[in-house]
């Protein structure tokens, strides 16, 4: 989903709670990264991999020069021949420290595995985010939690493109005096005309 559709879905979703809240955690995931110099690890279930949120947010970060934005994508699965972006495997979990950010993204209640792996790292000072299922034990140990219930209007991977572009456009102060609005205009127009990211 590029910066145009984000708008438009943006506008369609004016008035509704979803706005504020993709941003207010957004915010929160910004501030937490940037605040501690970097270190976001992310995190699916071995059924589910954000790998589509880490690309986004990999974008954001350049886009917004937020470096700190970029995740470490940890997979299940990863094996060491894979490329190196992608072969974080669960050991990472366990290595990490306070100063340390965890997104954990599930469409659905993680297993006792994962979470034991996330009590851990909070327990180690990691802070934990967490973008899914409104209830149960993840959203319980959560320092900050995005529920996405079933049944709502929106999709786990739609949320997932208003939380990645809300954490990026927030990453710039907004500028004041009379140049606000040019700007903005000229960031719009640097992130539309930017070449295309490289693929996973």
């Amino acid at each position: 989903m590029d910066a145009v559709r984000v708008a438009l879905l943006r506008e369609v979703l004016a008035g509704t709670e979803w706005l504020g809240a993709t941003r207010r955690f957004a915010g929160v995931l910004r501030g937490s990264v940037v605040s501690h110099g970097g270190g976001l690890l992310l995190v699916g279930t071995p059924e589910y991999e954000p790998w589509h949120l880490a690309a986004h947010l990999v974008d954001e970060a350049a886009w917004s020069g937020t470096p700190e934005l970029a995740p470490t994508l940890v997979r299940h699965d990863a094996r060491p021949s894979d490329p190196a972006h992608l072969s974080v495997g669960p050991g990472r979990l366990a290595a990490a420290r306070r100063g340390e950010t965890l997104l954990v993204v599930s469409p659905d209640r993680p297993g006792a595995p994962l979470l034991e792996q996330v009590h851990d790292a909070r327990r180690a000072g990691a802070t934990v985010l967490s973008l899914g299922p409104g209830e149960g034990g993840l959203a319980a140990m959560a320092h900050e939690s995005l529920a996405v219930p079933e049944g709502t209007d929106l999709d786990l991977d739609t949320v997932q493109h208003l939380v990645s572009a809300a954490a990026g456009e927030n990453a710039v102060p907004t500028p004041r005096g009379r140049r606000r609005f040019r700007d903005r205009l000229s960031r719009l127009a640097d992130q539309l005309t930017a070449p295309p990211p490289a693929r996973w």
